[in-house]
């Protein structure tokens, strides 16, 4: 049996619920399952946290008796190995499954078409991929990591209408409103780190925390049970002991060089972790940072800093996708540029692709990647 058009209704199904589990599921992928049989739909489910039942694993458990025979679309190729749970195609056979249908192969090398093999040899129909770029957008992270052994860098920065992100004096509350500001507590909460620069952690004293109260969406105590690691970029160790980042006491990684006194690197509370990186020019050196974090399961990670910093990512090529939120406002020529790129000609200009833009409240949201093939 080959794929047929009734086939992409009920992965697109599959897909909206992998979607649920967008908040949650780090570092583990986004999946969602369908069951189907005779055209109707016997059960769904999808992954809901790390440490619980994957997709199909729920959708079986909803589906009880009625599992027998169907055909299951699945956003990710079922898993063949035993982590935290079970392997997930071991469950599609024992269940009575006749067919599966994938959106994408699995890209962790642990699964790596086993899942798939394993059916086949089980004489379940298997058909994919279906899909397949819907299913590895929602999955970015997670899918360069297992790919690439890095995690997908997302940059976020504020600007007014003329391109300033602060006044000359540093002052920068607020650029943008609140819609904007709602929207940015959502990339945190889908991200396993925010990554940030001493500089302004100083300047700004912001915390880095998911806030509950501005995610405006449902479930919002769930997508911020789980807050993302802080990292800050400290060459020297410079952080105040009596910073706002210290107060809540979820995971902060404050990265160095090596070449701090060890009394500036003691008397921290629990949840202050200190790793020294290699260094360029006396800078961490980002790539070995985002080497760190993808060996620390970072799916997503949220660059939220300051113009130097940030185009210190750019220019390295290490950004994956700029998110740029633009408000209606002009902060005149001596306010601080969105980004520090001295460049001098066009020839040395960095083209993007802008994939998306869209109003947030008052502001504007632009979200653009590296145009590669420029």
């Amino acid at each position: 049996m080959a794929i047929t058009t009734d086939d992409y209704p009920f992965m697109a199904q599959a897909l909206r619920l992998a979607e649920r589990g967008r908040y949650t599921t780090m570092p583990n992928p986004r999946v969602g399952c369908v069951l189907v049989k005779n055209g109707a739909v016997v059960a769904e489910g999808w992954h809901i946290r790390a440490g619980e039942g994957h997709a199909e694993v729920n959708a079986l458990a909803a589906a009880g008796n009625n599992a027998q025979g169907v055909t299951a679309y699945v956003t990710l190729e079922p898993c063949s190995h035993t982590g935290k749970t079970g392997p997930c195609s071991h469950a599609l056979v024992d269940a009575g499954i006749s067919r599966v249908v994938y959106a994408m192969e699995d890209p962790n090398p642990l699964v790596a078409g086993r899942g798939l093999d394993y059916l086949r040899e089980h004489n379940v129909q298997v058909d994919g991929p279906l899909l397949e770029d819907d299913a590895r957008a929602l999955n970015p992270g997670f899918v360069k990591r297992m790919e690439r052994k890095l995690p997908f860098v997302r940059c976020k920065m504020g600007m007014s209408l003329d391109g300033r992100t602060a006044m000359a004096s540093g002052e920068s509350q607020w650029v943008t409103g609140k819609k904007a500001r709602g929207d940015v507590q959502r990339l945190r909460a889908r991200s396993c780190a925010i990554i940030s620069g001493i500089d302004s952690i100083l300047l700004d004293n912001s915390s880095l925390t998911v806030r509950i109260d501005e995610l405006e969406m449902p479930d919002a105590e769930q997508a911020a049970a789980k807050q993302p690691l802080r990292v800050v970029l400290d060459s020297n160790v410079r952080l105040s002991r009596k910073a706002k980042i210290l107060t809540q006491e979820t995971p902060i990684l404050v990265v160095h060089n090596g070449s701090a006194d060890a009394d500036k690197l003691t008397g921290w509370p629990d949840h202050v972790e200190f790793i020294a990186l290699p260094a360029n020019d006396g800078r961490v050196n980002l790539g070995a940072l985002l080497s760190e974090l993808a060996k620390r399961q970072c799916n997503e990670v949220l660059v939220e800093t300051g113009a130097t910093l940030a185009a210190n990512f750019l220019r390295r090529g290490l950004v994956d996708e700029l998110i740029i939120y633009m408000a209606p406002k002009l902060l005149g020529s001596s306010a601080r540029p969105l980004f520090d790129l001295p460049l001098v000609s066009m020839s040395s200009a960095l083209p993007l692709k802008i994939s998306d833009m869209r109003a947030v409240g008052t502001d504007w949201r632009i979200t653009a990647v590296p145009d590669t093939e420029y």
